[in-house]
């Protein structure tokens, strides 16, 4: 069955294409392809041949040559993310294929209900101005911290960490709410698919530390109120120590542009920054803004955990809802 593009969604037959594409794939989701290796043997990129993971592979063939692309996205809701696309290009070759596939899952994305569709890309690689060119607007910029694995250390009295309840999902839904700028909510909060600890203080919930684990690696995207900036390193050096993989396998970190300050509490921590990325995002239908909502909605949205939107009367208050839009920098010991 073919798109209007040409591209159509892959089939058994286009196996023997895919083994042969699959290895020079340029991977454009990190959680996904730091943990599970999107071009490795076991990887993704053939999942939703055996196993329905929400995952959609398109195939198209462009002046004699071969491109593959695959998004991920779910039925209800609003974000699709760009898994990877293939193959890479020579320097001097033309970027129409590229240009092709990513109009197909765009156009596919939508019939299936998406509104936005995301990529991750590396603002060194060529494929960070094609994306422009196809109408991608750039969102935030983000770094990946990378540490070995590292050994069991002993825990700060006092401070620890416990994993997520379903009792935890308005303070957690607050502090998301309250930490990423608004603009980026739909986007930049964590996946539905991650698992995640809470850090509490004062009886609230003031850190949250959001985690996948996989055959290649542990992928983390930390989330601190202001209020416990100064803790940060030991929030998440106890977040470490709860990761029993973490002990085995090589550990991401995921800092958004807007988290500069986190910065320090990596070199703190002994990691090195290893990717900069840019997270690019296409509007694919006309969004609704809403104002405020009468209550928080606990259900996931945009394959995101939800983030509070609405000013609390409670244990967020307006004034430790207000971030500074200044750069925070945490001291370094």
């Amino acid at each position: 069955m073919y798109s209007q593009s040409g591209a159509h969604v892959m089939k058994l037959l286009d196996l023997p294409l895919m083994l042969r594409l699959k290895q020079n794939a340029i991977v454009l989701h990190s959680e996904l392809g730091l943990t599970e290796d999107a071009r490795g043997q076991n990887s993704a990129l053939l999942s939703s041949i055996v196993f329905p993971r929400g995952l959609h592979t398109l195939v198209a063939r462009l002046d004699n040559k071969d491109v593959v692309g695959q998004f991920r996205y779910r039925s209800g809701e609003v974000n699709a993310h760009i898994v990877c696309l293939a193959p890479t290009l020579e320097p001097h070759e033309g970027d129409s294929i590229w240009l092709h596939m990513l109009d197909a899952m765009a156009d596919q994305a939508g019939k299936n209900g998406a509104h936005t569709l995301v990529g991750e890309v590396e603002v060194s690689h060529r494929l960070f101005e094609t994306m422009r060119r196809a109408g991608y607007a750039v969102y935030s910029r983000q770094v990946i911290w990378r540490h070995e694995p590292v050994a069991a250390a002993p825990e700060r009295a006092g401070l620890t960490v416990t994993e997520e309840t379903v009792d935890d999902q308005i303070g957690i839904s607050a502090l998301l709410g309250c930490t990423i700028p608004r603009i980026l909510q739909t986007v930049m909060g964590p996946s539905t698919d991650m698992a995640g600890l809470v850090y509490r203080a004062n009886g609230q919930i003031e850190a949250y530390i959001a985690y996948s684990e996989g055959k290649h690696g542990v992928y983390l995207m930390p989330y601190f109120h202001p209020e416990v900036l100064s803790d940060a390193p030991e929030i998440v050096a106890a977040a470490l120590r709860q990761i029993e993989r973490c002990r085995k396998l090589p550990i991401y970190i995921c800092v958004r542009g807007y988290q500069g300050w986190l910065e320090n509490a990596m070199l703190d921590l002994g990691f090195d920054p290893w990717l900069e990325q840019a997270v690019m995002v296409k509007h694919l239908t006309a969004g609704v803004r809403q104002a405020s909502f009468e209550s928080v909605k606990l259900a996931t949205s945009g394959g995101q955990k939800p983030a509070a939107t609405l000013r609390m009367d409670g244990a967020y208050d307006g004034k430790r809802a207000r971030l500074s839009a200044a750069r925070i920098v945490m001291p370094r010991e």
